[in-house]
């Protein structure tokens, strides 16, 4: 059976998942790639190094975010969501974004070859040693589908 979601399960999808694929365009190409982030509700939030996809929201901060669950090619949850980028540069708004990815991101991160935090210098502070572009998204528009063996 396929269907669409409700949009409390919509909200589920964007919260259950931690990686997901931002859509982006400016100068005539469109780049879609994966990126870890945290959802809070209202935003989208992430870290990364600058690069082409900052490089393209900066021009034109109008987004398409995806996400999926798929327990097999029969059953799985999508959601397709717009919205618009936005860096955070002021100290406070850096480090409130990157609290919340870290406490999202954190509890999931195991294994042998895991790096425990590599924005967390030797004192323990974390906005200090970060480098990158934190940046969140204010999600506009949602729509999900699904299919249900």
């Amino acid at each position: 059976m396929l269907g669409e979601l409700t949009d409390r399960q919509i909200e589920n999808v964007l919260y259950s998942a931690v990686v997901a694929r931002l859509g982006c365009h400016a100068d005539n190409l469109t780049y879609v790639v994966p990126i870890t982030y945290a959802y809070d509700g209202t935003y989208i939030y992430g870290h990364t190094k600058e690069g082409m996809k900052i490089d393209m929201m900066r021009k034109n901060p109008n987004i398409c975010f995806e996400v999926d669950i798929r327990e097999n090619m029969g059953n799985w949850r999508s959601v397709i969501a717009w919205g618009a980028f936005e860096e955070l540069t002021k100290p406070v708004d850096r480090e409130a974004g990157m609290q919340i990815i870290l406490d999202r991101i954190t509890p999931i991160m195991t294994g042998a070859t895991t790096v425990q935090n590599p924005m967390i210098d030797a004192q323990e502070n974390y906005i200090e040693a970060m480098r990158g572009v934190v940046y969140r998204i204010e999600l506009t528009k949602k729509t999900g589908r699904f299919e249900k063996r």
